[in-house]
């Protein structure tokens, strides 16, 4: 069974299917919990479950496949969405073992709410970039009145990205009139590469992903107010999913211990690879 809204590492790729949020709330928990210990899984290998940003897609893809080549015996599953709603996810049960937030803001509720019960590591920044199709066929200038009357595309209000492109846009005066909002900043990238928008606001990881697909314009005061992705272990690692205190990741409950194969993704990801890695893909380090 594939694992709902992930990517699997490894060489065998999650299929498309709706992303964890969507599945948890049609089916519940259990459903999530029995696609971790899947039929087609390798039993000899014990499954780690990351919940990452979205706009960490490249980067920890890259790292998840060079933990588990350091790892052997340890398969990583990777989830990404907007981080306000991984939190969501984690705190109604969904099998996370580390979460990196593309902000504080996200990981400050996952403390408060007890989901995470250590320190979270500041490992990474970001910045905000317009994006357009080549050509800039709408004629945006920049964050300013050009963007009335286009099809502009945001991240929504709570979403890191969203968040960050408000504040820019209410320091410079601008009110931002979208004609959609995403859950997660790939889904406006994705709109702008497919030719649905005019113009979006993305992380400057994001718009280097999409190459020439689309033309990217600076924000001022961007740089000054960079978003800070924060990591941590998840209170659930090493618990096993259903909180019973066993490792549900094998089937007899067997598994390498949780927290520890979470704790050891987590020193990979903060690193001099895994920070190689992060810069490799546009990333600032703190």
């Amino acid at each position: 069974m594939p694992f709902p809204g992930g990517h699997r590492t490894g060489g065998r790729a999650a299929a498309a299917v709706p992303g964890v949020r969507a599945v948890a709330a049609a089916v519940g928990l259990s459903l999530l919990v029995g696609c971790a210990v899947g039929g087609d899984d390798d039993e000899d290998s014990r499954l780690l479950t990351v919940f990452a940003a979205a706009s960490l897609t490249g980067a920890f893809t890259q790292i998840a496949e060079d933990f588990e080549r350091d790892n052997p015996g340890v398969e990583v599953r990777l989830s990404f969405d907007g981080s306000s709603g991984l939190v969501d996810q984690i705190a109604g049960g969904a099998p996370a073992e580390v979460f990196a937030s593309a902000d504080t803001s996200s990981m400050d509720r996952a403390v408060a709410e007890g989901l995470v019960p250590g320190e979270p590591a500041v490992f990474a920044t970001n910045v905000l970039t317009l994006i357009t199709p080549p050509g800039n066929p709408a004629g945006v200038t920049g964050l300013d009145g050009s963007l009335d009357g286009t099809r502009l595309v945001v991240c929504a209000e709570g979403v890191p990205c969203g968040t960050a492109a408000r504040a820019l846009a209410a320091a410079a005066g601008v009110e931002l009139r979208p004609v959609s909002e995403e859950s997660k900043v790939t889904d406006v990238r994705g709109k702008v590469t497919s030719g649905e928008a005019d113009v979006g606001i993305v992380y400057t990881t994001d718009a280097r992903a999409a190459g020439d697909r689309v033309e990217q314009i600076p924000i001022p005061r961007a740089e000054a107010e960079p978003n800070r992705y924060q990591i941590a272990v998840v209170d659930r690692a090493g618990r096993g999913a259903d909180g019973s205190g066993a490792d549900s990741s094998k089937p007899d409950g067997s598994g390498t211990d949780g927290a520890d194969a979470a704790r050891r993704f987590v020193d990979a990801v903060t690193g001099e690879a895994g920070r190689a890695a992060l810069v490799g893909h546009g990333f600032g380090l703190p």
